[in-house]
């Protein structure tokens, strides 16, 4: 039987999901990094992420 093969966003998902459940990592200092470090292009991608992940926990459906 062939698997699902996982799409890049799915991979990307659960890279995600990973790095942020590890307890070790302090989420306040990781943000503090990213908006020191980083273009604010992927401050406002890592919000589009938050937005959709609140939208399909809250079973809202999502505008295209």
């Amino acid at each position: 039987m062939r698997s699902k093969r996982m799409t890049k966003e799915e991979q990307v998902a659960k890279q995600l999901g990973d790095i942020v459940s590890d307890l070790r990592i302090d989420l306040d200092l990781v943000g503090e990094y990213v908006a020191r470090s980083q273009p604010n292009v992927v401050y406002n991608r890592l919000i589009e992420v938050a937005e959709a992940t609140r939208f399909e926990k809250e079973g809202h459906v999502r505008k295209p």
